[in-house]
C-alpha cells in the first residue's frame, strides 16, 4: 500500500514555467547595472518566457559571437513587433542583442543561462519494468509482513 502511494505521487508532480518582463532599451550611460546584471539574478528554466517590451527597436537572438562582436547579420531569431515573447526551449546560454544600429554597443545586450528543470520538482513515471518490479516487491512485502 506505501508503495503505491509513492509512484501516485511520482507520477501525478508538475512542472510550471515562469514569465519575465523586460524593457528593452539601451542601459542609461550613468548607471552602472546592465541588462545582464539583470538576468544573471533571475533563474531561468527550460520552459520559461520573456517578453521584451520596447518601442522602435528590434531584439536578435544570436550566437555567442554575434553577441560578442555586436554581429545582426545573421540571427537566430528577428523580432520588431515592440512586444516579443520569447520561450526558452534548451538548457543553453541565449545570447540577444538589439538590432538597431549602434544599441548593442552601448550595452543593450544580454546572456540568458537557461537551467533544466529542477529534479526536486519535476517528477517523471516510473518504466513498466519499474512499476511491475514495484509490485512483485509490495506483493512480496505483504507476504512477509
Amino acid at each position: 500500500m506505501f508503495l503505491w502511494l509513492v509512484i501516485v505521487l511520482m507520477v501525478s508532480g508538475s512542472v510550471s514555467s515562469n514569465e519575465y518582463k523586460l524593457h528593452w532599451v539601451i542601459p542609461p550611460a550613468n548607471v552602472s547595472t546592465s541588462l545582464n546584471d539583470w538576468a544573471s539574478g533571475q533563474r531561468f528554466q527550460v520552459g520559461d518566457t520573456i517578453r521584451f517590451k520596447y518601442k522602435k527597436d528590434s531584439v536578435m537572438q544570436v550566437t555567442k559571437e554575434g553577441y560578442m562582436q555586436c554581429n545582426s547579420s545573421h540571427p537566430r531569431f528577428y523580432s520588431n513587433t515592440g512586444k516579443t515573447r520569447f520561450m526558452f526551449d534548451h538548457s543553453v546560454p541565449y545570447y540577444f542583442i538589439s538590432g538597431t544600429s549602434g544599441h548593442c554597443e552601448k550595452g543593450q545586450k544580454m546572456i540568458v543561462e537557461v537551467m533544466a528543470h529542477d529534479r526536486t520538482t519535476t517528477s517523471v513515471a516510473p518504466t513498466p519494468a519499474m512499476a511491475v518490479w514495484l509490485c512483485f516487491f509490495s506483493f512480496t512485502l505483504s507476504l512477509v509482513a
